[in-house]
């Protein structure tokens, strides 16, 4: 049966219960949507323990569900980092111990042994460090993160549409995803979409051409998320009249909220944080960037960017343990080929070297990769397990 649509006014009670479910499903989904926790355990950790290196662009979230494969304005699918909205510049080293963090804790809710968390750790340090000594070329991903790809590449328009869309006629069904807007949300949307601006959107986000005409066909108000549960978040539904026919194409406009992830402070960055998010993600994820656009809706700073079939997520319970050595040394090397870009010669090689020190074989001297994803391991799975106590009456309402 399907669930009701919350009314606005009862969105906030709602949102709350429904992240509280979804953190407490298992550690790692714990691990996903707290990321403030995991910067106040790095802020309270001995930061001299981590290396310092070259300011860039960092997703500041780099947790297993937000890399994955994304489309280009051409169509062409590749494996990225799929979410910005923590993304600042800063440390690179951070990137890597949250995404070691999330790797360690898919470890362990598919119950496979310590030994397998440490060659995770060792692989993904591996794959990381590659990037810097050897050119930008995409890696070559393991088996199940194959499936994921060819699943993308396959999916079409029409798939898209019946995932999210009422069959019988171009609306967005209300329910459990989707909840009704309130007025002042619907004059809004209708205000920053109307017929003077929604063309030039449509053509910066590559969903029309200047001879095709666009209007919005309806709109709802966006579940979707964990850590992002309870910030606005929208979906926009727009109808495409061509000269051959008329087509449908799908808007998600997102909160950018202030990041929690440290910045460098000797760098400066956009100061409105929906152009902070747009220049994050055209650095660290061209693909995704070049689809996205910076608006301000209800006088909050929101990004747009035109949802694709191919965008999907790469999920823990997707993978063959057996593949989960080889996922992190691939992965490591998708977000080193993020950060390297961004370095001059000089900086990669320095980053590398570094590294490289680090990379200890030695059983008594773990690397710092380790002994930091260790303690952070230990901090999330004690806040996992109060977080589950202290929510436990609405888990069972």
């Amino acid at each position: 049966m399907a669930t009701a649509a919350a009314r606005p006014q009862d969105r906030a009670t709602r949102l709350k219960v429904r992240r509280a479910r979804k953190m407490a499903r298992s550690a790692h989904a714990y691990v996903r949507g707290s990321t403030a926790r995991f910067y106040a355990w790095l802020a309270a950790s001995d930061g001299d323990a981590l290396p310092d290196g070259p300011p860039v662009w960092i997703c500041g979230d780099c947790h297993l569900g937000n890399l994955g494969p994304v489309a280009d304005s051409d169509g062409r699918t590749g494996v990225e980092i799929r979410d910005l909205d923590q993304a600042v510049i800063g440390n690179p080293a951070h990137d890597l111990v949250r995404l070691g963090l999330s790797l360690a804790c898919a470890c362990r809710s598919a119950d496979l042994p310590g030994v397998m968390s440490l060659r995770v750790v060792d692989m993904l340090l591996d794959g990381y460090a590659r990037a810097f000594a050897q050119r930008p070329r995409p890696p070559s991903p393991p088996d199940s993160v194959k499936a994921v790809i060819r699943r993308a590449v396959k999916r079409t328009w029409k798939q898209l549409m019946r995932d999210h869309l009422d069959h019988a006629r171009p609306r967005i069904p209300l329910g459990a995803r989707f909840w009704p807007l309130t007025r002042r949300e619907q004059g809004a949307i209708a205000q920053c979409l109307d017929e003077t601006r929604l063309p030039e959107l449509a053509r910066q986000l590559g969903i029309a051409r200047d001879t095709e005409a666009v209007r919005v066909a309806d709109a709802a108000y966006w579940v979707k998320g964990c850590s992002s549960l309870g910030r606005p978040r929208y979906v926009v539904l727009l109808q495409v009249d061509g000269a051959a026919e008329a087509r449908l194409a799908m808007v998600d406009i997102k909160d950018a909220p202030p990041a929690a992830a440290p910045r460098t402070g000797s760098v400066s960055m956009p100061r409105d944080n929906a152009e902070r998010v747009v220049e994050a993600a055209r650095a660290l994820a061209p693909a995704l960037g070049g689809r996205m656009v910076a608006m301000r809706l209800l006088d909050r700073p929101m990004v747009a960017r035109e949802l694709s079939p191919q965008d999907l997520k790469i999920e823990p319970d997707q993978l063959a343990p057996a593949d989960m050595a080889a996922l992190a040394h691939y992965l490591g090397r998708i977000v080193g080929d993020a950060h390297a870009r961004q370095m001059s010669a000089p900086q990669r090689r320095h980053w590398h070297a570094t590294l490289r020190r680090s990379h200890s074989r030695v059983v008594d001297a773990p690397s710092w990769l380790w002994r930091a994803i260790v303690d952070a391991l230990a901090d999330h799975e004690r806040g996992y397990l109060e977080h589950c106590r202290r929510h436990v009456t609405a888990l069972v309402a």
